[in-house]
């Protein structure tokens, strides 16, 4: 089997890796380790990052050729969202744009209802959306009518690094949504973006597992490996599963028999 020409598809445009770099914990060297040892080809940025100036404009560290992925990073509601993507756009010249309609405080979890609305109004002005979203069918199905290119559901609370918690319900998505299913937020460990991709997930987004580890570029290799190994795994069948009793590798006639 040849993964050659399997290709990560959002808008239109193909993408050879399916590692994404979330925003958050931004370095110069995460930046180089996600592009250089796990390469990444996409890397979300808020606009209060690229408006900072200084030291502080991380679009001084993306690379030419990384596409960019504004997000709606401190948007309370679809307006509040609609209104920073278009700014957006307007700085970093991308159609690209993340959404993120965040107004619980505590936990920073989706409000899948405003990021539908907002996901309505930005692909009708020719906006490439991708939503943030707490995984439910009927509001991926809302996203997904609405003009989304994919969906991102989370696997857990942002930067917890707890791993895919909503496992159950993500995998309803990749079963039913005819879209990229993209899992965000979350992920903590190679092993876990490994299943994501596993389970059927067109690629994994991460930030925090790797800009909190010891060695930044060998975490950033280490998924990269993962999610091909998880990608190929995938595409190749994975194995039965059987629910009782055991099936011998091999025969066992006559071997065990008096």
């Amino acid at each position: 089997m040849s993964t050659n020409n399997d290709k990560l598809v959002l808008g239109g445009h193909e993408f050879d890796s399916r590692f994404i770099l979330g925003s958050g914990k931004y370095s110069l060297e995460l930046i180089q380790a996600a592009v250089e040892h796990a390469g990444a080809e996409i890397i979300t940025l808020a606009l209060r990052r690229a408006n900072e100036g200084g030291m502080a404009n991380i679009l001084d560290y993306i690379p030419e050729g990384v596409t960019l992925l504004p997000n709606t990073s401190g948007a309370r509601n679809a307006d509040e969202a609609v209104r920073i993507a278009r700014l957006s756009r307007e700085v970093c010249g991308s159609n690209f744009v993340k959404i993120e309609v965040i107004h619980d405080s505590k936990y920073l979890l989706p409000d899948n209802y405003e990021t539908a609305r907002a996901t309505e109004i930005l692909a009708k002005e020719g906006f490439i959306v991708m939503p943030y979203m707490y995984p439910d069918l009927n509001a991926a199905r809302d996203m997904a009518n609405a003009g989304a290119a994919c969906i991102m559901p989370l696997g857990s609370p942002i930067g917890s690094n707890k791993g895919i918690c909503t496992r159950e319900f993500i995998q309803i998505l990749i079963d039913e949504i005819d879209l990229p299913v993209i899992v965000d937020a979350g992920i903590g460990r190679p092993s876990q973006a490994c299943e994501a991709m596993e389970m059927g997930a067109a690629a994994v987004m991460a930030n925090t597992a790797i800009a909190t580890a010891g060695d930044i570029p060998a975490m950033a290799g280490a998924f990269k490996k993962a999610i091909e190994a998880g990608r190929t795994a995938y595409l190749s069948g994975m194995g039965r599963v059987m629910e009782k009793g055991a099936s011998a590798s091999s025969p066992l006639t006559g071997f065990l028999q008096e």
